[in-house]
């Protein structure tokens, strides 16, 4: 995916389709949608009951004929009708009908790196089903970049790691492109699933459902970790009861190690495949971290101590992507100009 600003100036919206939420930014709006990308679905007649924050209630606490589902895994499409239907109850009618009335409108779209085709054609028939006569595909680790607000269109290295729901993002950036890049299988979803195991072979306990995030009964919202013991309600593994019990936070900790590591491992890879220069440079400006899963407790640290560079999170780590997205749809973002030489 190559990124050309002059084309990226002539759309209209920015969409951000993660696992975990969808992001919709409007030009000269700002960000209009931010929602959890999530919609419940009546199976015996097909009708779409709810989506975003009010579908995402129900999973789990739903009877038989009522289905929630997630259109969008890993941050590809893997429903295009699915998806089509929950952009277009979270976009609403107004803004429908403002995009129906131009008919050149365009719109950008974030992509995880290394995208196959087919996940391309996904998500542009996705938009295109709302109405773009073209979409744009963007690197989510460009865009995410961008949003950070790190100078990637200078001779200068900038490294971001974009943590998702179901995938990591490692990039290091120069002169507005990707010097190199790693995609490692492990986001929050795999930190939540550590926390479970946790709870169901140490202490007996299911929690009541996956839209809960674990980390959250775990830790403070500062991402540090809270003294001493937290207590945690569940169902008994083995009488089926309600059971709630006190949790070391510490153990915790200890049990999210594992998957942490692999993302140490993507930094690593990285790294390794850059030039010296950019190294260098890394060890001064240090690594940026940005994705919904950025503020996972003991991810900084650990990375702090692993490559022994300055770690940041981004101020909106959320947001950063569909924001960056969005800059450039609106003509703040600069290239470096390179003009040929002279013979």
């Amino acid at each position: 995916m190559t990124i050309c600003l002059a084309q990226l100036r002539r759309c209209s919206a920015a969409v951000d389709l993660g696992a975990a939420r969808t992001r919709v930014y409007v030009k000269n709006q700002g960000l209009v949608v931010d929602e959890p990308t999530v919609a419940a679905v009546n199976t015996r007649t097909g009708s779409l009951l709810a989506v975003g924050a009010q579908a995402e209630v129900m999973d789990g606490r739903t009877p038989d004929y009522i289905k929630v589902v997630r259109p969008v895994s890993n941050g590809t499409v893997v429903d295009i009708d699915m998806a089509q239907r929950l952009l277009r109850h979270l976009v609403g009618d107004k803004l429908r009908k403002t995009w129906r009335r131009r008919p050149s409108m365009r719109a950008a779209v974030c992509l995880p790196y290394g995208s196959e085709p087919l996940a391309q054609r996904a998500a542009v028939e996705t938009l295109t089903g709302l109405g773009a006569r073209r979409v744009e595909l963007v690197d989510t680790l460009v865009a995410a970049a961008v949003g950070c607000g790190l100078p990637v269109e200078q001779p200068e290295a900038t490294m971001i790691v974009v943590c998702g729901a179901g995938t990591t993002q490692v990039a290091v950036l120069s002169l507005g492109s990707i010097v190199a890049a790693e995609t490692v299988p492990v986001g929050g979803n795999a930190i939540d699933h550590a926390v479970i195991q946790h709870l169901r072979l140490h202490h007996e306990l299911m929690l009541p459902g996956q839209s809960v995030r674990p980390l959250h009964l775990m830790f403070a919202g500062n991402g540090e970790l809270t003294p001493g013991t937290t207590e945690v309600h569940g169902r008994d593994v083995v009488s089926g009861l309600a059971r709630s019990v006190h949790v070391d936070t510490e153990r915790v900790r200890r049990a999210i190690i594992t998957p942490l590591t692999a993302i140490l491992d993507g930094i690593g890879a990285v790294l390794r495949r850059c030039p010296p220069d950019l190294v260098a440079d890394l060890g001064e400006r240090g690594i940026m971290l940005a994705g919904g899963s950025a503020v996972i407790p003991g991810l900084e640290p650990m990375i702090h101590e692993a490559t022994t560079m300055p770690v940041h999170i981004a101020d909106r780590p959320g947001t950063c992507a569909v924001q960056g997205l969005g800059a450039m749809i609106e003509g703040k973002v600069q290239p470096l100009h390179l003009d040929p030489m002279a013979p």
